[in-house]
């Protein structure tokens, strides 16, 4: 007797529910009688009535699955009608142009507009890769020239490096024999000044100071600076220094003038830095420190240290012409100055009109920076000067000084009063009192002053 195979259950599933499925109809059952015969019966299978009879938890899933891609769907149908109906946005530059060029939706194709506007992003791609193809792809004809001149330059590389060599074999020659002044002609005639470098500088510095001779490396600088004009570029900025370095340091001052004024060089503001501070040991020298370093700081637009070195030179007239000429100092720029140099002569004119234009500084400002910053000796310098004006001057000053506010003018009053310029602090506020719009201070009470602009 056969056994059936039995047939795996699915989950929420019976045996019989399969049969259902299968045969999409009731299964028949055959029963015998008791004459031998057979009787059908029809009985729908029992998973059939278990679902039917399902509790409606499960039928609420089935309709929450359902709806759920249902909502895909309609979402997936939404964003591809947006799709079609976006605007393509073109990209008229790409960093590889041979990447292919996006087409026009249906609708497009079919619009004027922006089959014009399509036209022109097409031609701005064909002149891109015009353009690319000229930067970044060579012909093989223009290829073939730079494997030439390849050729030709490494050669003359060679060609330099074995001169070189022979060059500083002679240079070390002459410098091993004490013949200094030869080597340092040697130097700087050399072909494209291929021994004019900081090494063949330290060769002669090695070389110290010599009885009865003079510094190899003085003699160095001379001859080099001497030929600069022979050559197309200047002497660099590195040689420059230590060639000013080392005149200053052997009291070659005259030597450092004719260089700077004469020569082919290339300044920097440490070279003006150097002068100065030789200057400021050597007080009989300063005012040619001064004027040298002035000039090498305007050639390297260092204006700040240049304007400086006129003020300390006297030279208030032309600071303020070199003022006029840049024109890109600050008002701390120049509160910064007048700390550094602060001359009467100088403050007076950078706070008062020129030409009938405003003043650089305002004066009363000026005064309580010169209060604040322990330097109120040159303050009271400028009152006794302004002294001497009198009440007018007095009036000029504050009636045309846009920056300071009354309450500035009262702290310069309260100054005044303090170091015994009680006529200046008076005159200060009569005047702030004559203003219109300024309210009547409180009687004996300075500090106590109220007013209000309209």
């Amino acid at each position: 007797m056969s056994r059936e195979k039995k047939k795996p259950i699915r989950p929420g599933y019976t045996v019989e529910g399969d049969a259902y499925v299968a045969g999409g109809r009731p299964t028949q059952e055959h029963t015998l009688t008791a004459d031998g015969g057979s009787e059908r019966k029809s009985a729908a299978p029992a998973s059939r009535v278990s679902w039917l009879k399902a509790p409606p938890l499960r039928m609420k899933i089935v309709e929450n699955n359902s709806l759920m891609i249902q909502l895909q769907i309609d979402q997936m149908k939404q964003l591809r009608a947006e799709y079609d109906k976006k605007e393509v946005k073109y990209c008229t530059f790409s960093k590889d142009p041979s990447q292919p060029i996006p087409g026009m939706t249906l609708q497009d194709s079919v619009n004027l507009d922006a089959l014009n506007k399509y036209m022109k992003h097409l031609n701005d791609k064909f002149e891109e890769m015009k353009q690319t193809m000229l930067i970044k792809y060579i012909p093989a004809q223009r290829m073939a020239d730079l494997d030439e001149e390849m050729i030709v330059l490494l050669k003359r590389r060679d060609v330099a490096e074995d001169l070189n060599k022979k060059l500083q074999f002679r240079l070390n020659e002459l410098i091993s024999i004490g013949e200094y002044e030869k080597a340092a002609s040697f130097a700087a005639n050399s072909p494209r000044k291929i021994l004019q470098n900081i090494g063949t500088m330290n060769k002669f510095k090695a070389a110290g100071k010599i009885r009865g001779k003079p510094l190899p490396l003085l003699s160095f600088f001379e001859a080099i600076f001497s030929t600069s004009h022979a050559f197309r570029c200047p002497i660099n900025a590195d040689l420059t220094l230590e060639g000013i370095k080392c005149g200053l340091s052997e009291k070659r001052l005259d030597l450092v003038i004719n260089w700077v004024t004469q020569e082919k060089l290339t300044f920097s503001d440490k070279a003006g830095d150097v002068i100065c501070a030789y200057g400021e040991q050597d007080t009989y020298n300063k005012a040619k420190c001064l004027a040298l370093a002035q000039i090498i700081y305007s050639e390297c637009d260092q204006h700040k240290k240049a304007f400086l070195c006129l003020c300390k030179q006297g030279q208030i007239q032309g600071a303020m012409e070199y003022i006029q000429q840049f024109k890109d100092f600050t008002s701390d720029d120049l509160m910064q100055l007048i700390t550094a140099c602060p001359q009467i002569e100088l403050i007076q004119s950078l706070t008062q009109e020129r030409n009938g234009k405003p003043p650089y500084l305002s004066f009363g400002l000026t005064v309580l920076h010169l209060f604040s910053t322990d330097m109120k000796k040159v303050g009271i310098e400028l009152f006794q000067e302004l002294n001497k004006g009198g009440k007018d001057a007095v009036e000029h000053l504050v009636m045309n000084d846009s920056f300071c506010s009354l309450e500035k003018w009262q702290e310069v009053a309260n100054i005044c009063l303090q170091n015994g310029f009680e006529k200046i602090s008076n005159n200060i506020l009569s005047i702030l009192r004559s203003q219109s719009g300024v309210a009547e201070f409180e009687d004996d009470t300075i500090n106590l002053m109220e007013h209000v602009f309209w």
